[in-house]
C-alpha cells in the first residue's frame, strides 16, 4: 500500500520530520525561508496532507489547487488565522494546530518581556556597549517596578493564566479583561475581572494574549492609548496585529504610555528601518516566545500526529477548536 503524499512547507525539528516520514511520502520545503507561493500552489496539487507554519496562506485559492485528496492541514503553531478555517470544513479538511505544548514557554517569556521592558534591560545593555557607563548615577536607567502593581491580562486563556500565576510571584494586583468573565479559573489566580476601560485606567502594564479574530484586530489602537496610564507598560506576545502599530508608535513619541514590549509585529519580520525599531522605549523581540528546544520539538511532534490522524482519517489529537 503506497504512503500517503504530504507536503512540508519548511526545515522542521528532526523530530517532527522523521515522524512523519514514518508514515508518509514527504515532499519538503528544506529552507528556514518560506517556500515561495508560487512553489507552494504547485507541489500541493494532489497531495493528501499539509503541514504549514504561521507565513503559508491557506486559503481558497490554495485548496482548489490541492484538489480533493487534501485530508488534512496540520500547522506547526498555536495561531492557525493564517488558515481559512470555513474553507477547509466546507471540503471537509481537518485543521490541526499544536495548542497546551507552549503555554508555559510562552507565558515565560511574556514575563522576561515584562521585567526587561520595565527594567530598561535592553538600553543598559546598549548603553554598556557605547561606552555609557562612566559611573553610578542615581537615576541613570532607573525603571518601574513590577512587585507590587497592577497587571491588566487581555485574554485569560491558557497562556494569560500562566502569566497571572507567575506575576502573583511577584505580589501584583492582577486584572482581567476577556470576551466573558471566567470565574472558574480567576479565582484560584487572584484575579478580578474589569471592563476595558477600568483595565486601561488602573494598570501599570498590560499584558495581551487574545485569539487574532475580526474583534481583536487593531484592539488596542489610539483611544485605548489615550485612557492608558502615562506610566504604563504594554506587552504584546499574542499576535501582531491586535495592536495598531502606528497608534502604538505614536504614544510611544508622544508620552501616552511609558514603554512598549513585543514578541509580535505586523508585518513579521519587522523592516529594519521601522520606526518602532529607533525608538528606546520599545523592546521588539523577533517573534520567539515559544522558542525554546524543548518546546519546539514537541510542537513539531504535534503537528506530526495531527498529520498523521488526519490523512488517515482518524480523529486529530488536537483539532482546531471553534471559537467561543
Amino acid at each position: 500500500m503506497s504512503k500517503p503524499n504530504v507536503v512540508i512547507t519548511r526545515r522542521i525539528p528532526e523530530a517532527g520530520l522523521a515522524r512523519v516520514q514514518e508514515v508518509c511520502q514527504v515532499r519538503q520545503w528544506d529552507s528556514d525561508d518560506p517556500i515561495p507561493r508560487e512553489t507552494l500552489l504547485e507541489w500541493v496539487r494532489g497531495i493528501d496532507g499539509l503541514y504549514c507554519l504561521l507565513t503559508e496562506r491557506i486559503d481558497e485559492e490554495l485548496l482548489d489547487a490541492a484538489g480533493s485528496n487534501l485530508r488534512v492541514v496540520s500547522t506547526l503553531s498555536v495561531g492557525y488565522d493564517h488558515i481559512d478555517v470555513a474553507a477547509c470544513r466546507r471540503r471537509n479538511i481537518a485543521v490541526g494546530n499544536t495548542p497546551g505544548v507552549l503555554t508555559e514557554t510562552t507565558a515565560d517569556l511574556a514575563v522576561a518581556l515584562l521585567l526587561a521592558t520595565a527594567r530598561r534591560i535592553p538600553e543598559a545593555i546598549d548603553a554598556i556597549r557605547r561606552g555609557e557607563w562612566t559611573t553610578w548615577k542615581p537615576m541613570w536607567m532607573a525603571g518601574q517596578d513590577v512587585h507590587g502593581s497592577t497587571v491588566g491580562i487581555v485574554g485569560l486563556g491558557r497562556i494569560g493564566r500562566a502569566v497571572a500565576r507567575r506575576l502573583r510571584g511577584f505580589n501584583c494586583r492582577i486584572l482581567y479583561h476577556d470576551v466573558r468573565p471566567r470565574p472558574e479559573v480567576a479565582d484560584e489566580l487572584g484575579a478580578t475581572y474589569v471592563d476595558m476601560d477600568t483595565l486601561l485606567a488602573e494598570c501599570d502594564f498590560i499584558t495581551l494574549h487574545p485569539r487574532l479574530n475580526a474583534s481583536t484586530y487593531h484592539l488596542f489602537d489610539a483611544e485605548k492609548f489615550r485612557k492608558m496610564k502615562k506610566t504604563a507598560i504594554l506587552i504584546n506576545t499574542s499576535r501582531g496585529p491586535v495592536v495598531d502599530q502606528e497608534a502604538l508608535y505614536q504614544a510611544l513619541v508622544n508620552g501616552e504610555i511609558l514603554a512598549a514590549g513585543l514578541d509580535v509585529t505586523e508585518p513579521e519580520p519587522l523592516p529594519v528601518d521601522h520606526p518602532l525599531l529607533q525608538l528606546p522605549n520599545c523592546v521588539v523581540l523577533p517573534h520567539i516566545a515559544s522558542a525554546s528546544v524543548a518546546t519546539r520539538t514537541k510542537m513539531a511532534l504535534i503537528a506530526a500526529e495531527n498529520l498523521i490522524a488526519g490523512v488517515q482519517g482518524k480523529p486529530l489529537p488536537y483539532p482546531v477548536e471553534d471559537e467561543s
